[in-house]
C-alpha cells in the first residue's frame, strides 16, 4: 500500500515538473520563468525526499537539503539580476 502511494506521488511530481517546464519555456516575462524554475527545483527536492523514503537511504535527505540551499541562493541571485541589483 505504501509503495503504491509512493509511486503515485512520483507520477504526480513528474506531471508537476512537466507543467513547470512548459511555463518555463512559454513564460511571457522573466519573472514567470524564475517562478517556474523555482517550482521545478521545489518539486525535484520533494522527489528526492520521496526517493529517500522509497529507498530507505538517509543520505538522500542530506543531498536534498544541500540542493534546497543552493536552489534558494540561485533564485535570490536570479531575482536580484532581474531586478537590476547585481
Amino acid at each position: 500500500m505504501a509503495e503504491t502511494i509512493l509511486h503515485i506521488s512520483l507520477v504526480i511530481s513528474m506531471m508537476g515538473i512537466l507543467v513547470a517546464t512548459i511555463r518555463l519555456f512559454k513564460g511571457p516575462n522573466p519573472c514567470d520563468r524564475a517562478v517556474a524554475l523555482d517550482t521545478m527545483t521545489l518539486i525535484s527536492i520533494s522527489t528526492i525526499v520521496i526517493l529517500a523514503l522509497f529507498a530507505g537511504r538517509v543520505i538522500y535527505l542530506d543531498a536534498a537539503m544541500v540542493y534546497a540551499i543552493l536552489s534558494f541562493l540561485g533564485i535570490v541571485a536570479l531575482a536580484r539580476h532581474i531586478e537590476g541589483g547585481l
